[in-house]
């Protein structure tokens, strides 16, 4: 019986160390609950106050017919009288302000007027002055937000008392409790008013807050580094083994040799953890020594097809070439000569959207099948000695469009070979000349295919310079000379320019096949 492996340290049991930080984070919150609900409190009990003294001090004012006074903007005898009371109210308190104010232009925020202030016996003897009905307030005390909802309370004669946050230059934070003076007649005339400084609560709280923050930070470290320690040596550096081994592994994807190494090396970090990590580091020590050897046999595998489609395609070029009796090695030189004009392209940077490194190999390696059209061509006409009448010149034109047929039913029946592609536009436009005026379909510059141009001037160069039943062979100098004449009308000047660039590179290719 299979013995079942023990599991010292697994996942789940290091995911238990999570749970301690979502703990701390969770203390953290019902802490900022707390300070929230605490503070929700203080300012409850606070508005509470300031209603409870603003209720008391209006009750004051109403003896004295005081919205009448502020209607009237008058201060009679009994004034000072009222004043005195409401000054009892205010020592007898923990307010910091007990005043009354009116909007002198009821539509204008800032004529904020003061009706009466209150003054503390304490402050009078530090100087402090009373402020008297009409005296306008100083500018900056409230902000106009606060201003616009004083003036709407006086504006609907809002009956309820009222509480809001303040906050100004001057003073700070302060709680505002204020209350709606009506005169005789109902008509709502100007406000009463008590203020509470707020700013050490908020000093209070933030210190709270400060000294919280920090024992939280100081308990997540500690729990942190107490975390990290633990799974540094169980979890961390395993796994950070594991990925750079397999990293190194997929970027030497494609080179079988360090590819293998690199399967070597994942052996050798040997991890033994009978947990996920082990389970983790066996299954990819696995899966890579799989993967190496399948892409070893799929890389053969395709290595043989290649060279299984390369031979198959030179064997259909050699057979047509064995047809012909002329033609000697031209499949050879045609394709040298096209991989040189290739080369040339590419080195200048011409056609470089086009030339990149799988259409190139795509041309060069379908070169050969250029002239496999001329398999329907009857051996009268491809191997007659001498000049072709105008009605054999004219079947023997049709090659171009036999090769486009071949090739597109091959093309039909194998899908995704690109460089198929290239041998149909080769066999069937490389007889379109620059100008237009080529068959089969009377193309004109780049609307002829890029390989059909450079399989033009191959064509075109090897024939001049091989013996041919109907001619001999053309010196060097002079097939140079009717290429470059027929440049920019038959032929693509670019492809003509690189491929004399190379003469040597040519004279090689013409020397190692001479006919």
């Amino acid at each position: 019986m299979e013995k079942k492996e023990r599991k010292i340290l697994g996942i789940k049991q290091i995911a238990v160390m999570y749970s301690g930080i979502a703990i701390l984070i969770l203390t953290c919150v019902l802490v900022l609950i707390g300070y929230h609900l605490f503070r929700q409190n203080v300012e409850r009990n606070y508005i509470k106050y300031a209603t409870t003294v603003l209720e008391y001090a209006y009750t004051v004012t109403t003896e004295y017919s005081f919205g009448d006074m502020i209607a009237a903007r008058e201060m009679p005898d009994d004034y000072e009288e009222m004043r005195e009371r409401l000054n009892k109210v205010k020592e007898s308190s923990d307010i910091d302000y007990l005043y009354a104010i009116y909007f002198d232009d009821p539509d204008n925020i800032h004529t904020l007027t003061y009706a009466i202030n209150t003054k503390t016996r304490e402050e009078l003897q530090n100087g402090a002055e009373y402020t008297y009905m009409g005296i306008p307030c100083e500018a900056g005390s409230f902000e106009d937000e606060t201003l616009r909802i004083l003036q709407g309370a006086v504006k609907i004669g809002q009956k309820e008392c009222g509480t809001l946050d303040g906050y100004s230059s001057e003073y700070g934070h302060m709680l505002n409790g204020y209350k709606v003076i009506f005169d005789s007649t109902g008509q709502a005339v100007g406000l009463l008013c008590v203020e509470i400084d707020i700013n050490n609560i908020i000093t209070e709280m933030n210190r709270y807050v400060r000294m919280i923050a920090l024992f939280a930070v100081a308990f997540t470290l500690i729990v942190t580094l107490a975390y990290i320690s633990a799974i540094e040596y169980s979890l961390i550096n395993p796994i950070s083994s594991i990925t750079r081994s397999a990293k190194d592994f997929i970027k030497n994807i494609g080179n079988q040799r360090t590819m293998d190494e690199s399967v070597q090396k994942f052996a050798k970090l040997d991890i033994k953890a009978h947990n996920e990590v082990g389970d983790l580091y066996r299954t990819i020590s696995k899966m890579e020594t799989d993967m190496a050897k399948q892409l070893r046999d799929i890389r053969q595998y395709a290595e043989k097809n290649e060279k299984m489609q390369n031979g198959l395609m030179v064997l259909m070029a050699d057979m047509v070439e064995t047809r012909d009796s002329d033609t000697g090695n031209h499949i050879h030189k045609t394709a040298a000569y096209v991989k040189i004009i290739l080369e040339g392209l590419k080195k200048k940077g011409y056609y470089s959207e086009i030339l990149t490194p799988g259409y190139i190999e795509d041309v060069i390696k379908s070169a050969p099948l250029h002239d496999v059209g001329k398999i329907n061509i009857t051996d009268a006409i491809l191997n007659k000695p001498g000049k072709l009448t105008p009605e054999e010149f004219e079947i023997m034109k049709t090659h171009s469009t036999w090769g486009k047929k071949i090739l597109d039913k091959a093309i039909r029946s194998v899908s995704g070979e690109n460089f198929l592609r290239e041998a149909r536009n080769m066999a069937a436009y490389h007889h379109e000349r620059w100008d237009g005026k080529g068959y089969p379909e009377g193309l004109a510059g780049e609307e002829i295919p890029l390989s059909a141009r450079i399989m033009a001037v191959a064509d075109v160069f090897d024939a001049l310079t091989s013996v041919r039943v109907y001619k001999p062979a053309f010196p060097l100098d002079e097939a140079i000379r009717l290429i470059e004449e027929e440049k920019g009308t038959k032929f693509d000047e670019k492809c003509v320019e690189v491929f004399f660039d190379a003469i040597e590179e040519v004279k090689e290719v013409m020397e190692k096949h001479d006919d």
